[in-house]
């Protein structure tokens, strides 16, 4: 399962760790509250979980003929992973490289093929969003709110700018614009060529919400952003100018635990029509007229991750670990996989005919598009697999929490 967090707490802390403390002090500030070292600042899950929760272990994987064949092309170390910081980190990729990043480690850049490294480019910051790729450059984010600019080509740096609080989201890139997400809840345009800010925009955070967030999505001037209150606000490009805002889910309930509602995963906007699809934690997905925010459908299941999309279906997975495929017409579910429940599922990807999911004990899944079957089954290390897996040109790529980057290939 996803692991909530202490919002109101969490703004504070952080503020502390990165003023008077630097880097040092603030992991270790850090590693206190994954602890629970710290009052308010907590971040283990287990305070929030059920008695009946903690009493259900996560499904055994069952045994299956594998229906395709899957080959590991090459796996690197990219340096100490995030641990349980819980930021999800993922590659990128661009005009045929691969870009990844660490908590220690720096940003290095591979060849998608091969897996040989390009360049590396250190650094002592903890590097905790992103890389983002576009435009010809590579972007990063600090735990302590610095953006970092590199050149796509050779590493070297380009600007440098701030943001007020830590990024644990990938920048977005394009159309002249680097989009930043910070944890505090606000989106920051800088302008491509030079870091200077454009403008920025801010969101109010609910008390308590899932730990994470993910860029925006950017549309022909457009950009959308999922929000930790279950909304989804389009604003304009040019400006930060609100279009529109829609609930993908309502964040009601007795308690704050159980009005949980955040779209952490990255909206997405469909290659061939101008529609929207957003999901949330609280088990609703929703898709979107894209230019005026209407509603075309929803459906009452969905999660918090990222959506695998195919060509006539999307992939969500719900936060008890169930695998759903919907109709990207009208929402229907078409089939569901349970045989992953309480197994801490990413979301998901798409690779030829098949969904691909990580877990929390280093595994990936593939599972077939037309029915949710398991395909194929690969253990990429013992360490989790949070981030959902990234697709170019036909090879998956996937980062375990310790940094570990693998690729593979479908025969």
């Amino acid at each position: 399962m996803t692991s909530p967090r202490i919002t109101s707490a969490r703004v504070s802390c952080r503020a502390v760790s990165a003023r008077g403390l630097g880097r040092a002090g603030m992991i270790g500030m850090l590693a206190l509250a994954l602890s629970g070292g710290l009052t308010g600042c907590t971040t283990v899950r287990d305070w929030f979980r059920s008695d009946k929760q903690k009493a259900a272990a996560p499904t055994d994987l069952a045994d299956f003929s594998p229906s395709t064949t899957v080959t590991r092309a090459w796996s690197v170390n990219v340096g100490d992973g995030e641990g349980r910081l819980g930021i999800r980190q993922r590659p990128a990729v661009l005009d045929g490289r691969v870009y990844a990043a660490a908590i220690e480690g720096g940003v290095r850049a591979y060849d998608l093929q091969t897996g040989a490294e390009v360049w590396r480019h250190d650094t002592e910051a903890g590097v905790s969003g992103g890389p983002g790729a576009g435009e010809g450059l590579v972007v990063y984010g600090t735990l302590e709110g610095e953006v970092v600019a590199l050149d796509a080509a050779t590493g070297e740096q380009k600007w440098v700018a701030e943001v007020k609080n830590e990024i644990i989201a990938p920048p977005t890139i394009g159309q002249g614009t680097v989009l930043v997400r910070s944890n505090e809840g606000r989106l920051t345009a800088f302008d491509v060529a030079d870091g200077q800010r454009r403008w920025f925009w801010n969101r109010d955070l609910p008390n308590l919400s899932v730990r994470g967030n993910d860029g925006p999505t950017l549309g022909p001037g457009y950009v959308f952003v999922g929000n930790d209150d279950g909304t989804v606000a389009a604003l304009a490009l040019a400006d930060g100018r609100p279009i529109w805002e829609q609930a993908v889910a309502q964040p009601d309930g007795r308690s704050e635990l159980d009005r949980m509602a955040d779209v952490d995963g990255a909206p997405v906007l469909d290659d061939f029509q101008p529609i929207l699809y957003a999901t949330s934690f609280k088990n609703q997905t929703v898709a979107f007229e894209a230019p005026t925010g209407r509603p075309i459908w929803e459906q009452d299941r969905g999660g918090s991750a990222r959506m695998g999309v195919g060509a006539d279906r999307i992939v969500v997975v719900d936060p008890l670990g169930t695998v759903w495929a919907l109709d990207k017409a009208v929402g229907t579910a078409m089939w569901q996989q349970s045989g992953l429940l309480r197994r801490g599922v990413s979301g998901a990807a798409v690779q030829g005919d098949f969904a691909v999911v990580g877990d929390s004990e280093g595994y990936l899944h593939w599972l077939r598009m037309d029915n949710g079957d398991f395909a194929a089954r690969e253990r990429v290390g013992r360490d989790p697999i949070r981030a959902a897996p990234v697709v170019a040109d036909g090879v998956l790529l996937v980062q375990t929490a310790d940094g570990k980057l693998s690729a593979y290939r479908l025969q």
